[in-house]
């Protein structure tokens, strides 16, 4: 590492694999720009983790580059007996910022907004609001897309786009121009809701506003994007049946990630132990009737498959808002004919394969075609049930006041797995009955 000089772009790349000691190293062979924009690229968990490897003075220099929001961010991803020590970094107007962002919760509005906004009195003049703003203008390099109108107490009045600043009059008042239907957000609403006010209305910033309607910061763009990474994230290793990781997957230490992994593998492989229940009440029948079980993991496999694509579905649905609790009767009715659909198209498969296996190899004897038929039948009950109870567990949850992505994938795999087979004995005892069976 100390013969080797790398980009900002290739140190970028190279970050998540290198130890804290080549990471400074390489940082600290930046030039001072470059330095500058690689430091505000990182992740705050990752710029904390490189301020706290840097000499003492060298870290009141990078704290002193971050606006509030983001001194914040990084102070809360600082080890507990550190936040202080990088709290006293900072110059006194801004650490009193981030000690007010501190007290909310990190994935409140309000522990996500900027304290640093423009903002503009209703009776000041276009002219004089612009002259205002091009002085104002290299302090809030963030937060340049709109101004509000305040009053004396800081209580939210409208707000003004900077090109209805530029096409004004010069002599108009802000009050003439302003537009007082302002979006804005409380103070404690939660981080997803905020995204998905930002997506409804298309905005790239939403002021932020107390009980009283004064206004504590703003919500940018950017930081909703992190918001959103972040949430998606989340959901994805919910349904993939894993505890969520609060870091990046190579910087899990490894215990952490078997303890993160163990308890829903250990609850499955349990729910699984009922499909060898199931498989040996049913012992006696699958002895007279052998070919049977070579369809088992095809059946099951189809139900699982069927109802993890089911639950996924809603779940994502529900996140983007496109589905409602209320909603639960249209979704089962989508997902029966859908289900019938599914199951019909794989009956027909499997039944076709098993007729062409017969005729080439005579692999099922003479009453092939009861075996087809059963496993033709099963599929379309197997496939349907697995649809149907995909899409009903999200609500469940929901209704229960549970994350609906806790009905992970492998969950319902699970589920459908034992009462797959069921179906399919169930089936078969009414099919082969007097001739197999």
């Amino acid at each position: 590492m100390a013969e080797k000089i790398f980009t900002p772009s290739e140190l970028y790349e190279a970050w998540p694999v290198l130890s804290p000691e080549e990471r400074v190293e390489g940082f600290e062979f930046l030039k001072r720009d470059d330095a500058d924009d690689f430091f505000l690229q990182l992740s705050a968990r990752d710029r904390a983790e490189l301020l706290l490897a840097l000499p003492l003075g060298e870290r009141r220099l990078w704290m002193r580059l971050l606006a509030p929001d983001d001194a914040a961010d990084v102070i809360q991803e600082a080890p507990v007996d550190e936040r202080d020590s990088m709290l006293s970094l900072l110059d006194d107007t801004t650490r009193r910022e981030v000690k007010g962002l501190l007290d909310y919760a990190e994935d409140e509005a309000g522990g996500l907004m900027n304290t640093r906004y423009s903002r503009l009195r209703t009776d000041m003049t276009v002219d004089e609001a612009i002259s205002y703003l091009r002085r104002d203008a290299r302090a809030r390099e963030k937060t340049v897309y709109y101004v509000f109108v305040v009053d004396n107490e800081e209580h939210l009045l409208g707000v003004v786009s900077f090109r209805d600043l530029l096409v004004a009059q010069g002599d108009k008042l802000v009050r003439d121009i302003m537009r007082t239907e302002v979006i804005s957000a409380p103070e404690d609403l939660d981080q997803e809701a905020l995204s998905k006010l930002f997506m409804r209305h298309h905005l790239l910033m939403m002021p932020v506003v107390d009980a009283e309607g004064r206004i504590k910061g703003v919500v940018n763009l950017n930081d909703i994007v992190d918001v959103v990474q972040e949430e998606a994230t989340e959901d994805i290793q919910k349904l993939g049946g894993v505890q969520t990781l609060e870091e990046p997957y190579l910087q899990v230490p490894l215990l952490r990630m078997i303890r993160k992994r163990a308890g829903w593998l250990a609850a499955l492989f349990l729910g699984e132990m009922l499909t060898a229940t199931a498989m040996g009440q049913c012992e006696a029948e699958i002895a007279r009737a052998v070919v049977r079980a070579l369809f088992v993991p095809l059946i099951i496999s189809s139900g699982g498959n069927s109802g993890s694509q089911a639950t996924t579905l809603v779940i994502r649905a529900m996140a983007l808002g496109e589905v409602r609790i209320r909603d639960w009767w249209r979704v089962i009715r989508r997902e029966v004919v859908t289900g019938l659909g599914l199951g019909l198209i794989l009956a027909s498969i499997g039944l076709v394969r098993i007729l062409l296996w017969q005729g080439m190899f005579d692999a099922y004897g003479e009453h092939y075609f009861l075996v087809a038929l059963t496993v033709a039948l099963s599929l379309v009950g197997v496939v349907l049930w697995g649809a149907v109870a995909g899409s009903i567990l999200p609500f469940v949850l929901r209704g229960l006041g549970f994350d609906p992505a806790s009905a992970s994938a492998p969950f319902v795999a699970t589920l459908v797995d034992v009462t797959g087979l069921v179906i399919y004995f169930t089936v078969a005892a009414a099919v082969l009955r007097g001739t197999l069976l």
